[in-house]
């Protein structure tokens, strides 16, 4: 199937389909911030829900995406990706409007909020790996890395004022009420993803082969590329280690190191300011150094850095976070889109969904089950050690990026020119 546009002259801000997904995730990107604040806030002040709860509605959006991604993958190989993209985001839109609805008629419950925050996470997951799929069919392989950064750009975005505008809504009109913004938001999405051109209404893969059977050939792709099997499992032990981190940080730097709630906020900023910065970056340093050699560097990196959140113990507490943010936020969006391009570089087009799946599966899983274990052991150790830990698992795990790379059959790696 030819890409749409597949010649190279015209630039990616002239390729419609690609403006398109910009717009989708800059849509997207606010419809998810808004949704997560205006929940969070509505539970915690609108239905007195205790820390549990709060986590518990948390920890319900990224469930469904460490558990069905893989299942979302068999979907979109085998059904007609433009109209799942438009059901998806049409069927948000419905979601977290009925929010805003149940509470203007009375009939608004905490158990509401939890069956938003489940489907809500499916269907953000679903879509994320729909779009991974979705790329490949409209721009061509070799701009793959150029699209996957400007992208990122446009999500973080849409991450950094989403927070703002969903606090001023609710500021204004409520939580409840806010979230009608953050419905309107995931409706425009929906009329993005509806102006994508046909090509990706191909319908996919039509075999009789049962999901588990589909399943275990996306599989077989992972393990059968040696680099992406590493990636994937480097990428599992560093989210696992700077999960567990990421789990302590506000504890760690509003009790033990007595940062303001300003400071606190800047730590955050600076990092989004960082992630954009990295997605700006991350192409010529791709094509500088090579995309292998750039995950390579940058996951070794990231690792590192998580050592300056416990080195904050010594003193500079303030300095040693923000240097943590920048460094994290600038080689971690590297990191991803390096690999995200990867991925889909070595993967068939009638295959793209099931990988991307697989490999969303095993990324988001570790995050939760990495906070959770390091809140666990702080509540017995302390937070340092625990801290130092967590850095200790992030940096081996990035640094097994740099063994050599065996096939299957156990003969090396060699380097060939990347397709950037």
């Amino acid at each position: 199937m030819a890409e749409a546009g597949e010649g190279v002259a015209v630039p990616l801000w002239r390729h419609r389909p690609f403006v398109l997904l910009c717009g989708e995730q800059v849509a997207s990107s606010l419809g998810r911030q808004i949704t997560a604040l205006a929940l969070a806030l509505l539970a915690v002040t609108g239905m007195g829900a205790g820390p549990f709860g709060a986590a518990a509605l948390l920890a319900l959006t990224y469930l469904p995406g460490a558990l069905l991604s893989p299942l979302a993958g068999v979907l979109v190989d085998r059904v007609r990706l433009r109209n799942l993209l438009v059901t998806v985001t049409a069927v948000q839109a419905v979601v977290v409007g009925s929010v805003p609805l149940a509470d203007a008629t009375g009939h608004l419950g905490r158990a509401h909020l939890y069956v938003v925050a489940v489907v809500s996470g499916a269907l953000t997951f679903t879509l994320s790996v729909a779009l991974q799929a979705a790329l490949p069919r409209v721009v061509a392989s070799a701009r793959l890395l150029g699209a996957n950064s400007a992208l990122t750009a446009a999500r973080t975005g849409g991450q950094i004022g989403g927070p703002a505008l969903g606090g001023i809504l609710v500021g204004l009109v409520g939580p409840a009420p806010a979230l009608c913004a953050g419905s309107a938001a995931y409706a425009l999405e929906a009329l993005f993803v509806l102006a994508l051109p046909a090509v990706l209404n191909v319908r996919g893969e039509q075999s009789a082969r049962s999901p588990l059977d589909a399943l275990r050939s996306g599989l077989a792709v992972v393990r059968a590329q040696p680099r992406l099997r590493r990636m994937v499992l480097s990428g599992a032990g560093l989210n696992f280690g700077s999960g567990a981190a990421t789990a302590l940080y506000v504890f760690f730097a509003t009790r033990e190191l007595h940062l303001e709630a300003w400071q606190l906020g800047t730590t955050y900023a600076v990092y989004s300011a960082a992630t954009v910065a990295g997605a700006l970056l991350a192409g010529r340093f791709a094509r500088t150094t090579g995309l292998w050699r750039a995950t390579q560097v940058c996951g070794l990196v990231a690792g590192a850095a998580v050592f300056l959140i416990p080195a904050a113990a010594l003193g500079a507490g303030f300095v040693l976070l923000l240097a943590y943010q920048v460094t994290y936020g600038l080689s971690g969006t590297v990191w991803m889109i390096s690999m995200t391009t990867t991925q889909q570089q070595v993967t068939s087009k009638d295959m793209q969904g099931r990988v991307a799946g697989l490999v969303q599966s095993v990324l988001l899983a570790t995050v939760p089950a990495g906070a959770l274990g390091g809140g666990v052991l702080a509540a017995w150790l302390g937070n340092v050690p625990v801290l130092l830990g967590s850095a200790a698992v992030a940096l081996v795990s990035a640094a097994t990026l740099w063994a050599p790379v065996r096939t299957a059959e156990g003969e090396p790696v060699t380097d060939v020119p990347s397709r950037l």
